[in-house]
């Protein structure tokens, strides 16, 4: 045997067995019988073999892995989602490699060139804004693509009905007596904020008593709602685009001391991520089933037959004393 890592010939020579039996040991081991691989994989533990996967992967075409693009890692809602995910594939004997992009296209597109020449079984993704040709492009080279927390005609997708979601929050501020209701997240261009405030909209539409503001922030963070300060108290309902937004508003009013929730405010967030429950003022959520939308993704991808199909889940109110008076 050579001093270099020990190699499949090594094995079979440790077992005294044929190549291909190894070969099969390892990826087809039903055609094995039990007593041949019991003494393969004995001389496999023997020998400290690992097998060259990347090898194996360039002559089938394809790898156990799928690629999860997500614009925000740090968004414990995508976390959730990498995790249903990850589930599902772990049931298929497959892998997920997570990338974030920052909401960066570039990044975006840089990322699944990675996966590409690193032969994925598929790429499932949140984009960045509306310029998908590439992402088409990729889908024409054999690429399987499934959009998460997005819709499309062009491609397989899993997505939540946003507009509902938006309706559900504000229609709740509404009932508990609130006038003047803001709408805080950004950027808008966002499919996702820009459908959540279409449904805050038409809810306000039904109350001639009722206003609404749209507060933009640069982004979904607990900074960007931390960093409105005193802004809020010009409101006494506030639907923040997610729950990162939400708990920052939070923060800001529990250090100001000026406003206090829910005597003074409302607050709803959306995605209901474990830390809404958790927040010192426990905090009403849309819930999104991010876990179930992640599984949903890879069993589309999987099961894709070269027809777009596209799941949409339905949105949840959870209330909590953030909003109860």
């Amino acid at each position: 045997m050579s001093n270099n890592a020990p190699s499949i010939q090594d094995v079979a020579a440790r077992a005294g067995v044929a190549l291909g039996t190894v070969s099969n040991v390892l990826n087809n081991p039903d055609l094995v019988s039990e007593k041949t691989r019991a003494k393969v994989q004995k001389a496999i533990m023997e020998l400290g073999f690992v097998r060259n996967d990347a090898a194996r992967q360039l002559r089938a075409g394809s790898s156990r892995s799928i690629g999860l693009i997500v614009p925000d890692v740090r968004n414990p809602f995508y976390t959730d989602v990498a995790r249903g995910a990850e589930d599902a594939a772990n049931e298929q004997n497959l892998s997920v490699l997570l990338a974030n992009t920052d909401d960066e296209l570039e990044r975006e597109q840089a990322m699944l060139s990675l996966f590409e020449e690193q032969r994925v079984r598929g790429v499932l993704v949140s984009p960045t804004g509306d310029n998908l040709e590439y992402l088409k492009q990729a889908q024409k080279r054999g690429t399987g693509i499934v959009l998460v927390d997005r819709k499309s005609s062009d491609f397989s997708s899993v997505s939540v009905d946003d507009v509902a979601g938006g309706y559900l929050a504000t229609k709740h501020l509404i009932e508990c007596g609130r006038k003047h209701i803001a709408f805080v997240g950004g950027p808008l261009t966002v499919h996702q904020i820009a459908d959540r405030l279409a449904g805050a909209k038409k809810a306000v539409a039904e109350h001639n008593d009722v206003t609404l503001e749209v507060v933009e922030t640069k982004n979904l963070s607990v900074q960007s709602g931390r960093a409105l300060g005193k802004l809020v108290e010009k409101f006494d309902g506030v639907f923040a685009a997610n729950d990162l937004v939400a708990i920052g508003i939070m923060q800001a009013c529990v250090v100001d001391g000026h406003v206090s929730i829910p005597r003074d405010l409302s607050l709803i967030g959306y995605d209901d991520i474990d830390f809404a429950a958790a927040a010192i003022v426990p905090l009403t959520s849309v819930r999104q089933p991010s876990a179930e939308i992640g599984k949903a993704a890879i069993e589309l991808l999987i099961s894709n037959h070269g027809k777009s199909k596209n799941i949409e889940f339905q949105p949840e109110l959870v209330v909590r004393s953030s909003t109860l008076r």
